[in-house]
């Protein structure tokens, strides 16, 4: 292991707990953040040699902050593409009649979203949008998880009726 590596990594072992925090703040919630750890030690390992980095610590925050941003859009682009499958379906190949109609449907379904009363909105973005737990939800809002799986439901069933036309 090269010079850089090895300060890195003795580094992370001693600021790990404050690492830890630094993700979960960032990523919201504590889901994730052992991985986004786990793959700075990874980043860490592999840094060249060549010139010594003048700053490890700050460099350490930097490349925390910078994975677990990349962490929490990667988990909110895979949440949105599930969501987008649980109310789509697979996808298919569709005429252009077809295409026109199912742009009309998501655009109902998006406006749906965007005037559900609050705080069924922020619950469901929350819950389905960033990938929090309803326990985590209720945590944050300061709610029970009976009312977050009741917003959560409400929302669904909204945004199923907007998409039906209803």
């Amino acid at each position: 292991m090269s010079t850089n590596a090895t300060t890195l990594t003795e580094l992370l072992i001693r600021e790990r707990p404050a690492l830890l925090r630094l993700v979960q703040r960032i990523l919201g919630s504590d889901s994730g953040a052992e991985d986004v750890i786990q793959s700075i030690w990874f980043k860490a390992r592999g840094v060249d040699s060549g010139q010594p980095i003048s700053n490890p610590r700050a460099y350490l925050y930097r490349l925390a902050a910078n994975l677990a941003t990349d962490h929490g859009r990667e988990r909110t682009r895979r949440t949105r593409l599930l969501a987008e499958h649980y109310l789509w379906g697979p996808e298919e190949a569709l005429s252009t009649e077809e295409q026109a109609m199912a742009q009309d449907e998501l655009q109902r379904v998006l406006d749906a979203a965007e005037h559900l009363p609050e705080p069924t909105r922020t619950i469901f973005r929350l819950n389905r949008l960033q990938g929090m737990t309803q326990v985590e939800v209720a945590k944050r809002q300061g709610v029970s998880v009976t009312t977050v799986e009741n917003h959560v439901r409400s929302a669904l069933q909204r945004l199923a009726w907007a998409r039906n036309g209803r």
